[in-house]
């Protein structure tokens, strides 16, 4: 009978466990279901930028004068790169560079406009990262908060374990187990939903780090393609 009255499974250890350790791992549970959303969201959302970035950037890679490149921005998916060069544009539209007469003159711009598109695109491609970025930052909070939830959890059944052995008077090692046992659930659950937050934290910064730096490489190669024809 007492053998029977053991827990032998995690469903077991679950259900015979006090009700703030269940509820600590139900919060756990939610927090799982949230990482893991996150994780899936943005590996599609990834995936689908730089499906739409590749396609745009083979034909760059290929365009000799900025009209080429306009056109093609058109015809392409929308993708950040794609945004970035129209802002590239519509600022080499709405500036007058200075000097030319009555407005009318397209010549070169000024070091302090170029100054001024470099700070533009810099700006640009900041919003483009931080709009691919969102959510990213929950992963690191889930993985760094789920232990000490776990470790929470442990501890407030271990004492209640242990208040439950002093109550009932029984003091040897079969009596003290599944109480412990039941505790460091929390702590196994926990760990389980920290370690896959982690792992995808690290994995989507990277990603998000590399593309960065891809922008700004790409914004750099606009102001080059402006000044070989003469634009800056």
């Amino acid at each position: 009978q007492a053998s029977s009255a053991i827990p032998s499974t995690p469903i077991e250890l679950i259900k015979s466990a006090s009700y703030v350790t269940q509820g600590v791992l139900a919060l756990l549970a939610c927090l799982s279901l949230v990482s893991w959303g996150i994780m899936l969201a943005k590996w599609l959302e990834f995936r689908r930028v730089y499906n739409a970035s590749d396609a745009f950037l083979a034909e760059f890679a290929k365009a000799s004068r900025l009209e080429q490149v306009v056109s093609l921005s058109k015809r392409v998916k929308p993708s950040p790169y794609t945004r970035v060069f129209a802002r590239a544009i519509q600022f080499l539209h709405d500036t007058t560079p200075l000097g030319a007469d009555g407005g009318n003159s397209r010549g070169p711009l000024s070091g302090s406009q170029v100054e001024a598109l470099r700070l533009l695109l810099d700006a640009e491609s900041n919003s483009e990262r931080d709009q691919l970025g969102r959510s990213i930052p929950g992963l690191a909070i889930i993985g760094s908060a789920s232990p000490l939830m776990g470790l929470l959890g442990t501890v407030l059944g271990v004492i209640s374990a242990f208040l439950g052995i002093a109550k009932s008077g029984a003091g040897n090692l079969g009596a003290v187990a599944p109480g412990v046992a039941e505790a460091l659930t929390a702590t196994a659950v926990a760990l389980a939903v920290a370690i896959p937050a982690v792992f995808g934290y690290n994995i989507f910064a990277t990603k998000l780090n590399r593309f960065d730096g891809e922008l700004d490489g790409f914004g750099s190669e606009v102001i080059a393609l402006m000044a070989r024809e003469g634009r800056i």
